[in-house]
């Protein structure tokens, strides 16, 4: 495995961790970080790191491509899962293992190939971006123009949406000018985070009791252009931008970067022990080894 680049100079600690679990110390996630490597490239646009425990496999996306990959560590390039796969961009993994896709090019969210959500009071979603889903099967996504180019959208709003069994719900009604993109859950499960591009902020949601979010609240900002986003164990957030991947400690307060050979768009903990960072990363996968373990796929 070709080694590429190290972990940018973190920077100080935090204040009051908010948001942290309590059993859980909160350290800097970048101490004893290791190099990015690069584990495959030559594809088009990737996106939609998920680690399959169950599997012991990672998958990702080639948008352009319209595939799903699949990746086992330890062993060969990675190898077709799905095609076409309606240029799937994010995905997720349900706690019964199903495989949910934000799918561009046929504007759905789909549940192992089979479209679960595509129109909303009479629309056309735009184009499903990324998703996320709780530990009751609450499924969460966000969905932005980017896959419809210049066809006008149908919907008024740019929203961020609930889907609990078959009930959509537009938990979000963003401005037309609004770009939300990635997502992630705190580690206790009651915030869900929103990676907005067009401003480089990452907006925290309360989750109410009955799945319903709260009041949207900035929480942290990027260098710009926020993308995808995991989180780790001890509620650090882990958000692709411009500049790499930009971690932030639970209150939202600045770590450091990682730096990465091409602008990053994704990023997720996989691995058994869910110490390894993947981040897809325009043409190529990489992987960065870290000292603290990530927050397992829901």
């Amino acid at each position: 495995m070709r080694r590429l680049l190290p972990v940018l100079a973190a920077c100080g600690g935090s204040g009051a961790l908010d948001a942290a679990p309590p059993d859980v110390e909160v350290v800097n996630p970048l101490v004893g970080a290791g190099e990015v490597e690069l584990v495959a490239g030559g594809y088009q646009f990737t996106e939609g790191p998920q680690w399959r425990a169950t599997e012991g496999d990672l998958v990702f996306t080639d948008i352009p491509a319209s595939t799903i990959f699949r990746y086992v560590p330890g062993g060969s390039e990675p190898t077709p899962l799905r095609m076409p796969s309606g240029m799937a961009n994010g995905l997720a993994i349900a706690p019964d293992g199903a495989l949910w896709a934000a799918e561009h090019g046929s504007r759905t969210v789909s549940r192992d190939a089979v479209a679960m959500a595509s129109r909303f009071e009479g629309g056309r979603l735009n184009s499903p971006n990324d998703l996320v889903i709780a530990e009751d099967g609450t499924v969460y996504f966000t969905d932005p123009p980017f896959g419809i180019g210049d066809q006008p959208g149908e919907l008024p709003f740019m929203g961020v949406f609930r889907l609990a069994g078959t009930t959509l719900t537009a938990e979000h009604r963003g401005a037309l000018a609004e770009r939300p993109n990635g997502l992630g859950l705190s580690p206790d499960g009651a915030r869900l985070y929103v990676a907005y591009s067009n401003d480089g902020v990452v907006y925290r949601f309360g989750i109410q009791a009955d799945g319903a979010l709260g009041t949207r609240e900035p929480h942290a900002t990027t260098s710009g252009g926020a993308d995808g986003l995991a989180v780790d164990r001890a509620g650090n957030l882990f958000v692709t931008s411009s500049t790499g991947v930009e971690v932030f400690a639970p209150d939202g307060s600045a770590w450091g970067t990682i730096a990465a050979p091409e602008q990053p768009a994704n990023c997720a903990f996989g691995d058994p022990d869910g110490k390894t960072l993947y981040i897809t990363a325009r043409t190529s996968l990489y992987r960065i080894r870290l000292a603290t373990a990530g927050e397992p796929t829901r």
